[in-house]
């Protein structure tokens, strides 16, 4: 029993330390493996909905949303500091963005009985959308201290938990930590944990 217990111990360690790596490479994949459209400017999005990135909408951002932006993200002296702005900006984009795509009324959490409603996200649709909102501010020359790492997914089932995903960021130290929009309805702040943590949660998605 023991040794069965250090086994298991051991392949839990290993298998987080997989799950942990996910975040690392180009997000652009991320959108590629899940029907994305990755932002190839600094003042548009394609904003994805209906479950599984099923539908898409582009959002053109205008010189007073960058203004807006800059002012909300600026002055962060520590990463700490800029984890909160980054939270209250991306709470802040799903508003900007929700007369556009209809998502005014998208519905936090587990949600079965939206499939294919335009405006309402799953987990896919709101990791890839945070990503979006941080990789345009990143390219923007907005954030200080973080990178934006490529989304990743938790949960198969079999380990008693649904699957679900977030967007990450990453420390310059290396650290990766959890923006998960999805557990809130539109335009409330993000979760944000280390991505260690986040993982080790039993959340439904």
């Amino acid at each position: 029993m023991r040794l069965l217990w250090r086994s298991l111990t051991a392949l839990s360690a290993l298998t987080l330390a997989g799950c942990l790596a996910q975040h690392t490479g180009s997000p652009e994949t991320w959108y590629a493996a899940h029907g994305g459209v990755a932002p190839q400017r600094s003042d548009r999005v394609i904003v994805c909905h209906g479950f599984g990135c099923h539908l898409k909408t582009p959002v053109t951002l205008t010189a007073k949303d960058k203004r807006k932006m800059r002012r909300m993200l600026a002055g962060a002296a520590t990463p700490a500091q800029e984890r909160a702005k980054i939270a209250a900006f991306v709470a802040w984009a799903e508003k900007r963005v929700a007369p556009t795509v209809g998502s005014a009324g998208d519905v936090g959490g587990l949600d079965l009985h939206n499939a294919r409603t335009p405006g309402q996200m799953d987990c896919i649709d709101e990791a890839s959308n945070t990503t979006s909102y941080l990789m345009v501010a990143a390219k923007a020359g907005l954030l200080r201290h973080h990178t934006i790492g490529k989304p990743v997914a938790r949960g198969f089932f079999l380990d008693g938990r649904y699957p679900h995903a977030t967007a990450v960021v990453v420390t310059k130290k290396g650290t990766p930590w959890a923006i998960d929009s999805w557990p809130h309805a539109n335009g409330v702040s993000p979760d944000v944990m280390p991505l260690a943590t986040w993982y080790e949660r039993s959340r439904a998605s």
